[in-house]
């Protein structure tokens, strides 16, 4: 363990916006009863893509996290961090003191930032010429204004950070803000992952990559992780944010503890720009690092959160990373994958995911991986299939993996003011 692990981290506070659900509660509850959030895009006309279907956020008014007028102003992910930071707060009862606001940190993760506003202002620029262009356009559209507006909401004047390490920025984020609190540079963090690509181009471009699913006539079956049917994620959108508190800084104020956190890793597969590393190579490091950084042993682990994308390489390559590191105890392992039901929030998925590893750790039940019906012989792990299950989860793991070989692994265990 590092010479900066003398500070414990907590989590108190959460705030989700999901395809199956706004608010924690909703999510959660959602989740536990195996609920999909798939169906056909609303947003635009998908009838000349080969995948008609994603994850969309449904029901989100911005006005009721913020006035209408700065709504307008943000690109849509813009407007998912700020509401879910909002709600995290509110769940942690925590406001930001102006005495210790420079102790308050954000840091949130996003893979691809404003695509949403690129795209109606490179519209407007080749229809109606750049006089026409918003000089909002530029504000909107970086992924670093998720945790500036954040920021300039709520009063956290310490460091204010974005990270883009596509699927796996949202638990790069948190793990990140962790390492933070424990070097004490800041007392309290607001931390995750949020994306809203729900768009033509975003879908035109993972379609051209045959990464994600075509079963357009049933949106709900088509994430179906760790299933041999699988073809291909399902694009989604969202937001998942965190209140990570020093240990003390949370009890001095009574606040409710969901959770400890306790090991972070992070590694590189050095193999290929899409394509996870042959074994899941990099998986591996990077789940071994976040058990050492947390000094625990793989028998210590009862659930993984996995990244369970419903891709063929993923699935099969993160099943023998799972096996390289935790042996024989790996078939006593409940792992499932939430985006059976969620789809796949890219950027923010580790957000979402770890809001939900918390919540699975605090409420002793693992979530299920829907849409499993045929075992494939490559993926033998226990995936709690398609019903969630009532377990003791003492410490689980959340994992998240991205284009270009880049890899995160969350630890969470369940809160003992004693340990």
């Amino acid at each position: 363990m590092g010479e900066d692990s003398g500070r414990r981290v907590v989590v108190t506070g959460l705030g989700i916006i999901s395809p199956v659900g706004i608010g924690t509660e909703e999510t959660w509850n959602s989740i536990v009863e195996g609920k999909s959030g798939i169906g056909p895009i609303t947003r635009f006309d998908a009838s000349d893509f080969p995948t008609k279907i994603a994850g969309e956020v449904k029901g989100f008014k911005a006005e009721e996290y913020m006035p209408k007028k700065e709504a307008r102003r943000m690109d849509l992910f813009i407007q998912y961090a700020v509401a879910a930071a909002k709600m995290a707060l509110e769940d942690a009862n925590f406001k930001i003191d102006p005495e210790e606001a420079h102790r308050v940190g954000v840091y949130t993760g996003c893979g691809l930032g404003g695509l949403l506003t690129l795209e109606r202002y490179h519209s407007v620029l080749l229809k109606n010429g750049p006089r026409k262009i918003s000089p909002f356009f530029i504000p909107m559209m970086i992924a670093n204004m998720a945790p500036g507006q954040i920021s300039i909401y709520f009063g956290a004047k310490g460091p204010n950070l974005s990270v883009a390490t596509a699927c796996a920025a949202g638990t790069h984020a948190i793990g990140e803000a962790f390492k933070m609190i424990q070097r004490n540079q800041v007392d309290v963090m607001l931390t995750g992952g949020v994306e809203a690509t729900i768009t033509p181009l975003a879908l035109g471009g993972f379609n051209a990559m045959k990464a994600i699913s075509t079963r357009n006539d049933e949106p709900e079956k088509a994430s179906r992780p760790f299933e041999k049917n699988r073809d291909g994620f399902v694009l989604a959108e969202g937001c998942g944010i965190l209140i990570l508190e020093e240990l003390d800084h949370a009890l001095a104020r009574g606040a409710r503890i969901y959770a400890e956190i306790i090991g972070y890793g992070a590694s590189g597969d050095a193999f290929h720009i899409a394509a996870p590393a042959p074994g899941g190579r990099g998986a591996a490091s990077c789940m071994r690092q976040a058990l050492d950084d947390a000094g625990i042993k793989p028998s210590d682990v009862q659930y993984i959160n996995a990244h369970g994308t419903s891709t063929d390489l993923n699935d099969k390559y993160e099943t023998m990373a799972i096996k390289t590191v935790f042996g024989e105890h790996s078939k006593k392992l409940a792992v499932s994958s939430t985006k059976s039901m969620t789809g796949h929030l890219l950027g923010a998925a580790g957000g979402l995911e770890g809001a939900l590893t918390v919540l699975s750790v605090y409420h002793d039940i693992a979530p299920p991986t829907i849409n499993y019906e045929e075992p494939d012989p490559e993926c033998d792990l226990d995936y709690v299939p398609n019903e969630a299950r009532k377990m003791e989860i003492k410490i689980a793991l959340s994992n998240s993996f991205g284009f270009g070989g880049t890899n995160g692994t969350l630890i969470f265990k369940k809160f003992d003011k004693k340990q």
